[in-house]
């Protein structure tokens, strides 16, 4: 049985990929779950397209990439423009504030959040966006709990840098938590 289908999709340099690369390891390695995360992006290493796919689930997981997400997170304008239209109906669309713009109606449920400007004013430094941003997916889609993500982390991160991250994924969580209200 599948929990949840995700795409991450933004800009290189934004974190999407290490954000789905996390996940897919925090539920593996912390939660028991079976999980795949495959990626694409554009030429450049950073400003190109950049994408994401995390498969989650209870049981077996048969094919790697997702044709409709359950969640659809969306952090440029051209990830949006690009993506929308693949959000299973009745899925969880996020985008940030900052760099999109929602355009159209979709059958799902929008979530325009300001994870940037929330990080840069609280953390100070935005290279935490994407942490804010998977504290945010993990408590909208209920995935895997925080103190998941943080252990994984914690194996990937500089000690220097723990506490920050900490933060923004804090920051990401009180964010789910409002938008669920």
């Amino acid at each position: 049985m599948e929990r949840c289908r995700l795409v991450f999709s933004g800009s290189g340099g934004q974190g999407v990929i290490t954000a789905a690369i996390l996940l897919a390891e925090a539920a593996v390695l912390c939660e028991g779950l079976n999980a795949v995360q495959s990626q694409s992006y554009g030429a450049e290493a950073r400003g190109g397209a950049t994408r994401s796919d995390v498969i989650i689930a209870d049981g077996r997981i048969h094919y790697p990439k997702v044709l409709q997400p359950n969640v659809l997170v969306c952090l440029t304008q051209e990830a949006y423009n690009r993506f929308a239209s693949i959000v299973r109906p009745g899925g969880l669309l996020i985008t940030d504030t900052r760099y999109v713009k929602v355009q159209r109606k979709v059958d799902a449920q929008q979530r325009e959040l300001p994870m940037y400007r929330t990080v840069v004013e609280q953390v100070g430094k935005p290279i935490v966006f994407n942490i804010c941003m998977l504290g945010v997916v993990i408590t909208l889609a209920d995935l895997v709990r925080p103190e998941s993500i943080m252990k994984v982390l914690e194996g990937r991160v500089p000690k220097d840098f723990l506490e920050m991250n900490q933060r923004a994924l804090q920051l990401g969580v009180e964010m789910g938590n409002a938008a669920k209200a």
